[in-house]
């Protein structure tokens, strides 16, 4: 894989992880998606940030909204497009500048290497070795699993409805649309 330099990058369907790289003095970040492998001038944690405002959230809010749905406050996966399930998990604090940020829906396994190190196998049948721990590759899985679970949930509930309202059976309908509009209505004599 050749990696290429650009200057905005922002996580699609096809990005796996990013992590931060040393270059020179300050912290860039490694794209590597399915077939691609990038070099970004920007910290992993902005390009996070960037992604939810590109597809029209903002990363505190996806944060806030992950806390109150899953009820953790460190750590937490962000879902930067659910319906496009694209949800990333940070390794470590995001404000640490070793943190690596992995796609979920990537992640085909992962196991120990050392008490510090995790290989994970991505869908692509690529390996990648961490210096992360087991536990906690495990622990972020098992967040953004209930993170992605509830918002599909509340998604598909919402569809069910729509459908419903959209194709509500005629006898259920009001009954004022049984008669005409300025019709008067006339009850006969029960005589």
């Amino acid at each position: 894989m050749k990696q290429q330099q650009i200057e905005e990058y922002e996580v699609n369907s096809c990005t796996m992880f990013l992590e931060p790289v040393n270059y020179g003095n300050k912290i860039y970040s490694h794209a590597v998606e399915m077939e691609d492998d990038f070099l970004s001038p920007f910290k992993p944690l902005d390009i996070i940030k960037r992604s939810c405002e590109y597809f029209g959230a903002d990363y505190e809010s996806r944060k806030r909204g992950t806390r109150q749905l899953i009820g953790y406050k460190r750590k937490v996966p962000i879902a930067i497009e659910p319906t496009n399930h694209i949800f990333f998990f940070p390794t470590a604090s995001p404000e640490s500048p070793e943190c690596i940020w992995i796609a979920y829906n990537h992640v085909e396994s992962y196991r120990r290497i050392s008490a510090h190190q995790t290989i994970v196998t991505f869908q692509n049948k690529q390996s990648r070795i961490f210096p992360v721990s087991y536990m906690t590759i495990e622990g972020q899985m098992l967040r953004t699993a209930l993170l992605k679970t509830k918002l599909l949930q509340r998604i598909e509930s919402n569809e069910r409805k729509l459908f419903y309202l959209v194709h509500m059976p005629k006898s259920l309908k009001a009954s004022e649309s049984f008669r005409k509009y300025g019709e008067e209505f006339h009850l006969k004599d029960p005589k």
